[in-house]
Order: structure tokens, then sequence, then C-alpha cells
């Protein structure tokens, strides 16, 4: 590979892991704010929602965006937003403002994904290897972020801690300043000219127009399309329903189940020491397990029927959740299996998406697809706040395994489907 291709690779690799060390930080600094704002799980869940739609939402005008503008200034873009909306977290003194902030992040964080695909797919010339890395870079952010908060709030105020994850997205905006994204003189091949003849070079089209947008849409109006996204529906609900206040549950469980003083109980950080928020990291880093899982499946079984185990076994391990919490071993083994199979759906999902799109719109399908999982799947943070409020942990299983099994029915119609 290039050195500036490298250089690329590594930018973006670095950029995709912050947006995910962000998004995956609030459940974390929720299990405080609950208590610092005196509010209900139903309204921060609420709040969190907004963001997190706004993550979703803003995907498809993204992807329109980089069309117009290219990716690097909308990755930049990215990075100075998110550090501010972390830096405006850190000085709310109210829940409006709190609000005001997450909504911030989920605006500026939501232009990430289709500008870094679409670097990576224009200006790298070995695109495997590079959504390689990209990929283990959102995995770091995943597993490492939620980490680096969980000890951080051990010896620090979570306001100083909310302001100093800001800084890694500044250090990388300005060496992103430094990244040469132009062409290179490989002319490396893009979708846009091998494809469809189409004369335009590059993520930057120069021609985007509301037309452009609306021809590519009636080619993605399919009834297999349209499958692929009820089941991208169904795993992102999942995804964040579970995700969002699972610091908390687990917080809950391992109470009467393991108690473990590593910090003494006299010691000025023993209120934050919280044994559940390292249990949570644990649970992300397992899915990198299955990330790799998923990427085998894809590669050895229909998609279709792959995607239909997949969230069979989420809807399966949903109801074994809280009758697992008998015994410590019980638990801790579903849990990981639990963070293992949910991240194993990524791969399948994407695989899936790429499979049922022409290959001109895979840009848009993408954005659609993105729009989807963390817009509408967004929904799911209100909808566990709303169950755990006024109902209890095993019901918001029980509609959590109900989710599963509604993708999981989709996905076994789509390959009916795909047969045909």
């Amino acid at each position: 590979m290039a050195q500036s291709d490298r250089r690329i690779v590594l930018f973006t690799a670095a950029a995709h892991g912050l947006v995910h060390t962000y998004e995956l930080s609030i459940p974390i600094l929720m299990t405080v704010w609950l208590a610092e704002f005196s509010t209900t799980a139903a309204t921060l869940g609420l709040i969190v929602t907004v963001g997190y739609g706004l993550f979703g939402v803003g995907a498809l005008p993204g992807g329109i965006l980089v069309d117009r503008y290219g990716s690097k200034p909308l990755i930049l873009a990215c990075l100075a937003g998110m550090a501010g909306s972390f830096v405006l977290v850190g000085l709310a003194g109210s829940i409006l403002v709190l609000a005001l902030a997450i909504g911030c992040w989920g605006v500026t964080a939501s232009v990430y994904h289709p500008a870094g695909l679409a670097l990576l797919s224009t200006r790298v010339e070995r695109t495997g290897i590079a959504f390689g890395y990209h990929g283990i870079g959102g995995n770091i952010g995943i597993a490492l972020g939620p980490l680096a908060t969980v000890l951080l709030l051990l010896w620090y105020d979570w306001r100083l801690v909310s302001m100093a994850l800001a800084v890694p997205a500044l250090v990388v905006f300005l060496l992103g300043l430094f990244v040469d994204t132009s062409p290179s003189d490989a002319n490396v091949e893009t979708p846009a000219t091998t494809d469809g003849g189409d004369e335009r070079a590059g993520d930057t089209k120069g021609r985007v127009s509301l037309a452009t947008v609306l021809e590519d849409t009636r080619l993605l109006a399919t009834v297999g399309f349209g499958l692929v996204i009820v089941v991208v529906m169904t795993s992102g609900l999942y995804y964040r329903a579970f995700l969002t206040f699972l610091p908390d549950l687990l917080s809950d469980f391992l109470e009467p189940l393991v108690t473990v003083e590593l910090v003494d109980p006299d010691s000025p950080y023993a209120d934050e020491f919280d044994l559940a928020r390292y249990f949570y990291v644990g649970i992300l880093v397992f899915g990198v397990f299955g990330q790799y899982l998923g990427g085998h499946l894809a590669d050895r079984m229909t998609i279709e029927r792959a995607l239909s185990y997949v969230l069979g076994t989420l809807s399966a391990l949903a109801l074994l959740f809280v009758p697992a919490t008998a015994t410590t071993g019980t638990f801790v083994a579903v849990s990981l299996l639990l963070g293992v199979v949910l991240f194993t759906i990524q791969p399948l999902q994407q695989a899936a998406v790429a499979k049922h799109s022409p290959p001109g719109t895979r840009g848009l399908s993408f954005g659609y697809t993105f729009l989807t999982i963390f817009g509408i799947g967004a929904l799911g943070a209100g909808l566990a706040g709303g169950v755990l409020t006024y109902a209890s942990a095993q019901v918001l299983f029980v509609v959590l395994a109900a989710i599963a099994a509604t993708g999981a029915t989709v996905a076994l119609v789509l390959r009916r489907v795909d047969r045909r």
C-alpha cells in the first residue's frame, strides 16, 4: 500500500474509532446523568433517542453532501463538531443543555460513515485491506472508548471527563489537515467510472440534484431491498435498546451475584468504581469476535439464511438473559454470547445490502441503510427507557426477543424472494 494510501487509511480508521467512542461512551455517562440531573430513565432515554436518531437521519443528507463537496471536508467537520459537542456536554448545567449537546453530536457524527467509506473507495487502491483496517478502527473505538470513559470516571468528575474525550478528536482533526486526499497518479477506479460509464471521478460528483437522487432511489425500490431494510431496522432497534441501558442493568444484576473490592470502601474512588461498567466493556470487546464470525458466515452461507440464524439466536439469548442471572457463570456466559452475536449481524447486513442493490446506487443504498440502523434504530433507546420506567427488565428482554424474531422471519421471507 502506498504511503499516501496508508495515511488516508490511518486518518479514516482513527475518525471511525472516535465516532464509536463517543457513541458508546454515552451509555456509560448516562449512569451518572440519571443522578446528576435528577431525571428518569424515560426522559434520558428520549434525549439519547433524539441524539442517536439524528446520528442516523443525517447519514442520508450527509451522503449527498459528500457527493457535492467531497469527503475530507465532511470528515473534518465531523471531528470538530463531535469535539465541540462533548465540550458542551461537560458544560451542561441543565437537562436541556445536555439534550442540545447530544443532539449536536448526533448531527455532526452522522456524516462520517458516508464520507469515510466514500473516501476509502475512491482514493485507496487496495480497498479491501483499507476497509479491513477501517473496521478495526471502529472496533477499537467500540471497545476502548467506553473503557477509557470508565477509567477516567474513577479519578475525575464526569464534566472533566467529557471535555477530555474531546481532545482526541481535535488531534485527529489537526492531523487530518495534512492528509492529502487528492486523486493519485494511479487513477484509482471508482464505482462511478466502472459501473455506469459515468465520467464523474473521485468522491465528488459535482452534479448532484434532486432528480438524480430520486432516480437512484427508484432503482432501489425493489421487494428484495425493501425486505433488507426491514431486517436492518429490527437489528438496529435491538442494538440500540440493548446497549443504551446495559451498564445500568448490569449493575443491578451483578450486585447480588458478585462482590469485588478492588477499591478500598473508604477510598474517595469507591463511589465511582462500578464492576458493571467493566463488564459492559468486556461485552463490547467480545463483539470483535462477532465481526470475524459474521464475515466467516457471509463467505460460507447464503446471506439470508445466516441473517435468520443470527437474529433467531439473538431472540433466544434475549429470553435467556434475565433467567441467566440465577448464577454468576450463566449470566456471564449469556452476556458475552450476546456481545458476540450482536456484532455478528453487522457484516451480514452489509453483504445483504450489496447483494440486493444495483452497483451504481451502492452509495445511496448504504445511506438508506445507515439512516435505518441509526435513525429508526435510535427509537430503541426510547423504547428501552419507557419499558424500564413503566414495566421491568424482564419485559424489556421479551420485547427484544420479539424484535429479533420479527427480523429472523423477514430474513426467511427474503430468502424465498431471492430464490424466485
